[in-house]
């Protein structure tokens, strides 16, 4: 007679037991302790995050998503951007994982440049791309930690179609510099075909019907299609306010 096999909880199972952990009552001592073994992590991430950046040359962030197959014109053209970033002098900075990041990694590789990965540890494992110079690739827990890194270490970014992380990046970089948290650097949506409509809704719905932006919002987003575009716009954004990457 077979033995009878645990089966392997479903995925509803497991979210519920989530949800359950999260909301279980804590004493104060566990709260404490827990929250202050949290700090001590998250400042080892910034020392070490801060550590390996500063001696990277002045790079360029390229996002897009991680589902992207090599086959598709997207990861193509992501391959070229980072290549000619480093014909430019610019390394190239990605979130270090398959798809459009691996493909930017892989130009910057080809052209013999700096190429970063800032790989996030995820549930479903997501692993460093084979493109990744070895000693700068580094590995984060925490989102906000890893996009600090991208802000502070990033001359530009460059974005390529993607989901909700990538969204995630450019809404972040977008708020950072209408605030003035961030000094002004230039942002290219690559594919107008993919993101018109999102542009299209941020000016009628966001700004013209509802007033909550301003309509010079939307002069801190370019849009090509192409990589040599894409490339020239980060060119073209320095010498147009008479600035310098800071090489």
């Amino acid at each position: 007679m077979a033995k009878n096999l645990k089966a392997a909880p479903a995925a509803g199972d497991e979210t519920e037991q989530r949800i359950k952990k999260a909301f279980k009552r804590k004493g104060w001592s566990e709260v404490k302790a827990n929250d202050s073994w949290a700090i001590f992590k998250i400042m080892s991430e910034f020392v070490e995050g801060f550590a390996a950046m500063q001696r990277i040359r002045p790079c360029v962030s390229v996002f897009g998503s991680a589902r992207t197959a090599a086959e598709r014109s997207e990861y193509k053209l992501a391959e070229e951007i980072g290549f000619l970033l480093t014909k430019r002098g610019y390394g190239v900075i990605t979130g270090g994982g398959p798809g459009i990041m691996e493909a930017a990694n892989k130009g910057a590789r080809r052209g013999g440049g700096t190429s970063v990965g800032l790989n996030i540890e995820l549930p479903f494992e997501q692993q460093p791309n084979a493109f990744i110079d070895k000693e700068k690739s580094i590995n984060f827990d925490y989102f906000f930690v890893r996009k600090v890194m991208f802000i502070k270490y990033s001359q530009g970014f460059i974005v390529m179609p993607g989901g909700f992380g990538t969204l995630d990046e450019l809404f972040e970089a977008l708020t950072l510099i209408q605030t003035q948290k961030i000094a002004r650097f230039p942002i290219i949506l690559v594919g107008t075909k993919y993101w018109q409509g999102l542009l299209d809704w941020i000016k009628q719905t966001m700004g013209e019907k509802h007033h909550n932006i301003n309509a010079a919002d939307l002069e801190l987003i370019s849009m090509v299609d192409t990589a040599t575009d894409a490339v020239d716009a980060i060119d073209k954004f320095y010498s147009k306010y008479m600035l310098r990457p800071n090489f």
